[in-house]
């Protein structure tokens, strides 16, 4: 009896192996102990069994996601320290935090000074959009202008144009750091008037609106850039003092009086 039960097992094997359900594999005999052990009935052994397959094959897309998302480091709502940034409603980025505004096409711009966290909130709503089954890709601005001249002088930029409105959220991190060329802005509008209604975006900028032109340069091209960006949007300002900033003075006063900072801890940068 033993040995007909390991020639089962080891054909079982070979057979979920072949319909790709590792998951199952690896559980079917333990589950199968548990469900002995619970006198659970067929039926329910194997919804169990169903059950761990699909949660590993939702976890591993969602790692996979994450990955083609391309974050330069991730951080998530968790380690975000609403405290130190009164200025953004931590209720508003929770209800963000569930993506509705990626099903409605709307857009989020992150609006402060260098350092206040604006990567960090665009990185978190953008990692809970990979986990609840969303395509999504970072880019800081002037990579994805780099990105896009090198196509259009490669003549692939309706390729990589067309992977872009593949997409369900775009980011763009960083705009206003470094102004764009000429036609590093005309390829920029391209993208995000193509993004337009179609798919979602994450913008973050120290700039305020009306300087705009020093990044985009035309008045005309910024006008029909903001209207674009603005129509379905949140807007979340990130006030207060740089991180790094708040860090360096810290250390400073730490060096000076380690008796008093000794537990000083500052909250994590943008």
């Amino acid at each position: 009896m033993k040995t007909l039960e390991t020639k089962s097992m080891v054909l079982l094997h070979h057979h979920l192996k072949a319909l790709r359900l590792p998951t199952i594999g690896a559980e079917a005999e333990k589950v199968a102990a548990q469900a002995a052990t619970d006198n659970a009935d067929h039926l329910t052994y194997l919804l169990r069994l169903c059950e761990l397959e699909l949660l590993e094959r939702e976890k591993r897309a969602a790692e996979r996601r994450l990955k083609a998302a391309r974050f330069p480091t991730f951080k998530s709502l968790d380690t975000f320290d609403f405290t130190a940034r009164p200025s953004v409603n931590k209720m508003l980025i929770t209800e963000l935090a569930r993506c509705d505004f990626i099903d409605k096409r709307e857009n989020v711009l992150l609006v402060g000074n260098p350092g206040t966290g604006k990567s960090h909130l665009a990185t978190a709503l953008a990692a809970a959009a990979c986990g609840r089954g969303y395509k999504v890709r970072f880019f800081r601005a002037t990579e994805l202008i780099t990105t896009l001249i090198e196509a259009r002088d490669e003549r692939t930029f309706l390729r990589v144009k067309n992977q872009l409105a593949k997409l369900d959220l775009l980011v763009l991190d960083e705009l206003g750091y470094v102004p764009a060329s000429k036609v590093g802005a005309e390829l920029l509008f391209d993208v995000i008037s193509t993004a337009y209604e179609r798919t979602s975006m994450i913008v973050t900028t120290n700039l305020p609106f009306e300087s705009w032109t020093e990044v985009l340069g035309s008045e005309r091209l910024t006008g029909a850039t903001l209207d674009r960006l603005t129509h379905r949007c949140r807007i979340i300002e990130t006030k207060g003092e740089s991180y790094r900033l708040h860090d360096a003075k810290t250390r400073t006063r730490r060096t000076r009086h380690p008796e008093t900072l000794a537990n000083t801890t500052a909250p994590t940068p943008d």
